[in-house]
């Protein structure tokens, strides 16, 4: 048998390994997915892919997408069910207060917790070439993951059985804590206080983006009436402008305690 025979050989035995190591992965993946859910799911290809970040499907080809168009709107259901429960346990609250109450529960820091809690950096497919496991953006990676999952169980299970992963997951472990919640929407703050002191409500501009599509990095500046305020950088245009607006809203309110001495 010549050289050249053999090393095909091998290469074929190789992809077959690596495909039998692949797939037993994914139902591995699964098993943990549906001890989370506290069902089976009848779509596993859905939840593969609510589970496979962006550089893991431009580097590998088992999954064949990511999980960004069910992140996309898992942050919409999300924002619902947490919405109807604020909605229905603060009758007497104002919108304002409920729009603030919601953010604590599902921003980006708050779902990367969640999902810590839930060992899901256990399950989540991203590549670890390019997104450190102690890393910021590990924290993005797992939020979005949190979020694509809540997409997922809404196909495969419909509205009951995702408000119940939100509640057991989302809403029941933390809704004590948020008696005495910080607020962290430093642009919704920064937007309050424009429309109450009568001044140009602020206006976001990105300075800087670079960085490949898994590793993005913003920077972002903001401006109020005629004065740049605020400059934030972030791994996503979300994040910069939060950090922006925490730097203006910061400024503003510094220069207010002057006026009440």
């Amino acid at each position: 048998m010549s050289f050249s025979l053999i090393e095909k050989l091998k290469d074929i035995l190789s992809l077959k390994n690596n495909s039998k190591t692949k797939q037993i992965n994914h139902d591995k993946m699964i098993r943990g997915i549906q001890r989370l859910l506290g069902y089976p799911v009848k779509n596993k290809e859905l939840f593969l892919e609510a589970l496979a970040h962006r550089s893991y499907v431009e580097t590998f080809h088992d999954i064949p997408k990511s999980n960004e168009r069910l992140e996309f709107l898992g942050d919409s259901i999300l924002g619902f069910i947490v919405g109807k429960f604020l909605f229905e346990n603060f009758p007497g609250e104002n919108e304002g207060f409920l729009t603030k109450y919601r953010s604590y529960f599902v921003n980006k820091n708050a779902l990367a917790k969640t999902a810590r809690e839930m060992e899901l950096e256990n399950l989540v497919l991203y590549n670890k070439r390019f997104i450190k496991p102690d890393s910021e953006g590990l924290n993005t990676v797992l939020a979005d993951c949190l979020e694509a999952l809540t997409a997922a169980v809404y196909f495969d299970a419909g509205m009951e059985k995702t408000e119940e992963f939100v509640r057991r997951w989302i809403i029941d472990p933390h809704f004590d804590q948020t008696k005495n919640f910080v607020d962290t929407n430093y642009k919704g703050q920064l937007l309050e206080y424009s429309h109450a002191h009568k001044i140009a409500p602020p206006v976001y501009k990105i300075l800087k983006e670079e960085g490949p599509a898994h590793k993005k990095k913003y920077v972002v500046q903001v401006k109020v009436g005629d004065k740049i305020l605020g400059t934030g950088e972030g791994n996503n245009k979300k994040n910069a402008e939060q950090s922006a607006a925490k730097e203006a809203f910061l400024k503003l309110k510094a220069q207010e305690k002057p006026q009440n001495n």
